[in-house]
Parts: C-alpha cells; structure tokens; sequence
C-alpha cells in the first residue's frame, strides 16, 4: 500500500463481480506553475491602459508565463513525476493515465503518449487512456473518465492519473492579461479523501463560437469576449438547474422535501478565466436561488433590499449592470466565506486553460486545515468554450486525524504561497519579447529554444530541441541537494524505495548516485 494512504485493493476479479469500490476521487495532487511571472499593475503602465483595468477590473495581480523552453510535454512531464516522488508511487501502480490539454502541438500524437516516458524504468505499458481536449473542459472530461475507470468492470485496482495542463497565450490587446501557465496532476481511485457524489453531476453542452483555435499554426485562439462570458453564465445557470434537480430527487427518496440552495456548498470554486467572473458567477448562483424559490422565506436577511428584481428573467441579466451590482453586494459574505481562498493560484498566476479550476480547489486545500475542511462539501463549476460545462460536488472526508489521507493531502500542497513567491518577475518589455519569441517558434523544426534553464524550478522538465523531423527533445533541472532526480529513482541521505502496485510486487529499485546528471528524453526518438 502507499504510505499514509488508506489501502488497495488488489486486482478485481475476472467475474467483475467485486462490490463497488467507495468513495472514489482524487487521492493525491500535484501543481506545477512557471517560475516567472510578470506584475498585471507594470503591465498595465506598459500598455498604456487606465491604473486598475487588470488589477481591479480583471481582479489578477500578476501573470505567470512559460518561455521557449518549456511545452505541454515539459508542463506534464514535470507535474507528473512531482506527483509520483512526493508519494512514493511506483509507476506500475498506475493503470490509467489521461492528459486533459487544448495546447496541441502535435495534431496525432498525445501528450501522455510522451509522458509513458516515465514509466519505462517500470516495465508497465498496461496502461489506458489518451488525451481529451475541448478548451477548458478538457480536464474534467479525463477526470471523469478517471473515476468511471475506477468504478467500472474495466478497473483492475490499479490507481488513475489525470493530468490537466495548458499554456494559455494571447495576442497584443485586451485579452493578453488574462493568459497564463500551468498543470495539475490528480491520483484517482477508492477511499478517496475528496470523494465525488454519484449522480450529482449537472451537464450542458451547446454549440458557440464564444472561443476557438481554428488557426493550426498559431498559438493565440480567437475570442469573442462578450458572448463568452454569456456562455459561461448561461452554462452555470444550466448545470446548476439540473444539479439542483438531482440532489433535490436524492434528498425526496431520504424523506427530505427541502430545496437545494448556495448556503448548502461549504466551498464553491469555478473555473476562472479572470478572477472578478468568478465573483460574478457566485453572485449568479444566489440570483438563481432567489429567482427560483418563489416561495423562500425572506425574513433572514439573505435578499434584503433585492424585492425589486423578483420578475426578471435569467436570460435577460447577463448583462445588466444594477442586477449585478445587487447581487455581488447580497452575496458578498457568501464569497468572503466559499469562494475568495479559490482564488489565490487564479490571482497570482493567472488563467491555465484545463488546471484552472483545478488550481482553484487546490488553493482551498493549502490554506485549511484538514479539521476545517472535513466533511464538507466543495462545488466544482468546469466550463470550456465551445462549449461544454458541469457543476458537480465532492465530499470531503470526515478523517481529518494525523497521518489520515486528508491530512497527507493538505500537507503536499502546504508549499503552494510559497512557491509562488519564490518565482522570479519579468518586467513587462521582457515578457513581451518572449511572446514575440513564443510566436515565431513554437510550431519550428530543427530549433533550439533560446531562453536560458538556469531560473527554472529544481525538478523541471524543460525542451532542449526539436530535430528536423519536428521530434522534441526533453531534459529535467536537477533537484535539490536530497531529492529523486530520474523518474522511478530516488536518492537521498537515508534509504527509501518506492511503494509497489498493489496489484504486482516490484523489486527495490536501487539508489542513483549524487551528481548524476538530467536524462534526456524525447517525444518519439527513444
């Protein structure tokens, strides 16, 4: 079993007939950022806009970026290893592996097929799952086809990985502030710390050219930035009908005729192209309590001095200012209290396409403690343009005891504030260079990437080149002093050795020697 995890089981049986596993979700995660990141107030004096056009009007403080040397490869190469070294996972416990991108550099090829790099050591090509890719859902479609895995006749007791990982990158102009750069690594299986609730998944999917990337050779999408945002709120008020609906049926065959309302979300976390539509959108969610229960009892103060706005319609407020203003303000305390601890990765970083929302539910978990956190339930809105949407729950475990799955959860993302204040930051003339840099070369063959490795965090998996065959060439920054260098190797003061598959005992892989330098790996040319 893994250390300080609750215990697998072993291989499901042939006959299928094994119950089914309890409380499946994400057991583990991992987040990777770059370690630059540009100030949105200098860029905002660089582009000559009004002081606050980014910083209050947007709500982003800074915005983190990716050079020429770093990729999707690189991004997930580097977030997955993190995540199988920091838990001591060998990699032939993993028997699902699925990349959630919309940053496609190659139009056949998948990322993960890349990342089945760090599994060789291991021996285990038994492993299921590709890419999946519609804007920013992309992540949570693998993630939910991660879970089905697990609770499938298909699921072999072998852990799930799913990766969600972009570089969001945009022209000159109004939309560039809201890009940014990241990936997170989710561990998947049973007796999960953050369990999801079957039948609690509210879905709508529609057609709308709100954003797209119909330009093959270019990284930057096209952008209707007003009907993306009606898309978006139209989407929350869509899923969040039909999971009303749902837990509403649940709650009727329990005895219970109450209806579902914000106030029964402990957390509430979106995906957040920009830090203020997530503000918007809590304030949508109350609009919707309050246009839907008719016949609520007001008298708690929760709609004091919102009378007024009882007849209108939701699809007639996407745009209305006084709507807006009043429901921000009434829901205000709701945000200070479910929301606003969400956004720290999204303010600091900015946008990351499919690990958005994920960062978010990430940046609760790194600032309480597993007592403040037990047993609550987390709202997770996943939007991607195009466009596709879902509004789900998780339950958070009532174990929140030393050494339980959600205290070792907690515990692996206590560096989050941290690292990123330890990111290095680029005056806004430099960063401006590197886009320019990014767009001439990203799709070249026979390139080297020019930017230097040196402030690149310990660990990272960054490109050294692509061949003329347009083959990608991958090495890894050394970590610190104590610390695993190569996938499936560790070194370190004392002996370690990594955990084996709960379904297959692997030998101790042995130690590597100080100073060993970064393997070189490539998307093709082994």
């Amino acid at each position: 079993m893994i250390a300080g995890f609750p215990k697998m089981p072993g291989s499901v049986p042939a006959s299928g007939e094994a119950c089914w596993p309890k409380d499946v979700g994400i057991i583990s995660m991992e987040v990777y950022f770059p370690s630059q990141y540009v100030d949105q107030a200098e860029l905002e004096q660089f582009d000559h806009v009004d002081a606050g056009k980014y910083t209050i009007g947007l709500g982003q403080a800074k915005m983190g970026f990716c050079s020429d040397c770093e990729d999707i490869n690189s991004l997930c190469l580097t977030v997955v290893q993190r995540l199988m070294e920091r838990n001591c996972l060998s990699y032939d416990c993993i028997g699902r592996l699925e990349v959630g991108t919309e940053t496609i550099i190659d139009k056949s090829k998948s990322v993960k097929t890349v990342l089945m790099q760090l599994f060789e050591e291991s021996g285990n090509t038994d492993v299921e799952g590709i890419d999946t890719t519609n804007a920013c859902y992309g992540g949570t479609a693998a993630l939910f086809n991660a879970v089905n895995w697990v609770e499938s006749s298909s699921w072999d007791g072998r852990y799930a990985l799913v990766i969600a990982g972009d570089i969001a990158v945009y022209a000159t102009g109004n939309a560039r502030p809201t890009g940014g750069a990241g990936a997170v690594a989710m561990l998947i299986g049973p007796n999960a710390p953050l369990a999801f609730e079957r039948g609690l998944r509210g879905t709508h999917m529609q057609h709308a050219y709100d954003f797209y990337k119909p330009d093959m050779a270019s990284e930057y999408p096209v952008v209707d930035g007003k009907l993306s945002i009606q898309c978006y709120l139209s989407a929350l008020d869509q899923c969040y009908t039909v999971f009303r609906n749902k837990i509403h049926a649940q709650w009727q065959k329990e005895g219970s005729d109450r209806h579902f309302t914000l106030k029964d979300f402990d957390f509430m976390v979106f995906h957040s192209p920009y830090c203020k539509l997530v503000q918007k959108s809590l304030a949508r969610l109350m609009l919707n309590d309050f246009i839907n229960n008719l016949n609520m009892n007001m008298e708690d103060g929760t709609f004091n001095g919102l009378e007024a706005f009882r007849d209108v319609k939701l699809k007639d407020t996407y745009f209305d200012r006084d709507v807006e203003r009043a429901f921000m303000k009434a829901s205000a305390e709701f945000f200070d209290q479910k929301t606003r601890s969400s956004l720290l990765l999204s303010n600091q970083n900015g946008n990351m396409y499919t690990p958005s929302v994920y960062g978010c539910l990430a940046s609760v978990l790194a600032q309480y403690t597993p007592q403040q956190l037990a047993g609550k339930r987390i709202g997770v809105f996943s939007y991607g343009s195009g466009f596709a949407a879902t509004l789900y729950s998780i339950r958070v475990t009532q174990d929140a005891t030393p050494d339980s799955s959600l205290d070792k959860l907690i515990a692996s993302l206590f560096d989050l504030k941290s690292r990123l204040d330890a990111r290095r930051k680029v005056s806004p003339e430099r960063f401006a260079e590197i886009m320019s840099l990014r767009q001439k070369t990203h799709h070249l063959a026979n390139y080297t990437p020019q930017s230097s490795t040196d402030d690149l965090f310990p660990g990272t998996w960054y490109l050294t080149r692509v061949d003329d065959k347009h083959r990608r060439h991958y090495a890894r920054q050394p970590l610190n002093e104590d610390g695993p260098l190569e996938a499936g190797i560790i070194h370190s003061n004392k002996a370690q050795e990594h955990i084996p598959s709960p379904a297959k005992k692997m030998p101790r892989i042995p130690a590597v020697a100080k100073g060993a330098e970064a393997v070189s790996v490539t998307n093709g040319d082994h």
